[in-house]
C-alpha cells in the first residue's frame, strides 16, 4: 500500500463530505429567493417521503419570491407541510394549484442566526473530514500491524493524511467565509 493509493481510494469520500456541505450550504438563504433553498426538502407524496425537486416545478418570478408548482395538483398541501416540517424559517402560502413562499427582509437577528445554522453545517461537515481521516489512520495502524508497511512508512502516511485533512477543512473553512459574507451583505 502506498501513499498515493491510499489517498486516492479516500480522497471520493473526502470530496463527498465537500459536496454535502456545498449542498447544505445552498439552502441556507441569502437574502434572495433560490430555488436550491428548497428543492431537496422531503414531501409526502403518493405515502413515500419524496425530494420537492421531483414532484414540482420550483421558479423564481421575483428576487424574493419562489413559486412552487406540484405537478400533481392534490399534493399541494403535502408540499405546504413539507415546508413547515422543514423549519428552516420559510412560511409557505397556498394559492390555488400553486405554493408561494414570500422572502421576509432579511433582518440583523435572522443574519446572525442564520450565520448560526451555517457554522452548525460547517462543524458537521469538519466532524465528517475527521471520520475519514480516522478511518485513513485506523487502515495504516492496521496494515503496520500486519507488516505491510514498516514504521516509518505508517508515520509518512499518518502525517499525508493529516496534511489532507488540513487542506480539506481549509476550503470549508473558506466556504463558510464566503457563505458568511454573501449573508452578511444587505
Amino acid at each position: 500500500m502506498s501513499q498515493q493509493d491510499l489517498m486516492a481510494a479516500y480522497r471520493p469520500d473526502f470530496q463527498e463530505v465537500i459536496n454535502h456541505l456545498r449542498e447544505e450550504l445552498s439552502t441556507v438563504r441569502a437574502g434572495r429567493a433560490n430555488p436550491q433553498m428548497v428543492e431537496g426538502l422531503m414531501v409526502e407524496a403518493y405515502g413515500a417521503p419524496t425530494e420537492l425537486k421531483a414532484v414540482a416545478s420550483i421558479t423564481v418570478p421575483d428576487p424574493r419570491t419562489l413559486l412552487i408548482e406540484p405537478w400533481d395538483k392534490s399534493l399541494v398541501k403535502a408540499v405546504e407541510k413539507g415546508i413547515i416540517d422543514a423549519k428552516i424559517g420559510l412560511a409557505p402560502s397556498v394559492q390555488g394549484n400553486a405554493v408561494r413562499i414570500f422572502m421576509p427582509p432579511m433582518t440583523e437577528e435572522n443574519r446572525k442566526q442564520l450565520i448560526k445554522l451555517m457554522h452548525e453545517k460547517l462543524e458537521a461537515a469538519r466532524v465528517g473530514v475527521r471520520s475519514v481521516r480516522e478511518k485513513i489512520r485506523t487502515d495504516v495502524q492496521q496494515a503496520e500491524k500486519d507488516k505491510q508497511l514498516t514504521e516509518d512508512d505508517k508515520y509518512k502516511m499518518l502525517e499525508q493524511v493529516d496534511k489532507t485533512a488540513a487542506g480539506f477543512n481549509d476550503q470549508i473553512k473558506n466556504m463558510g467565509t464566503d457563505k458568511e459574507k454573501e449573508i452578511m451583505t444587505i
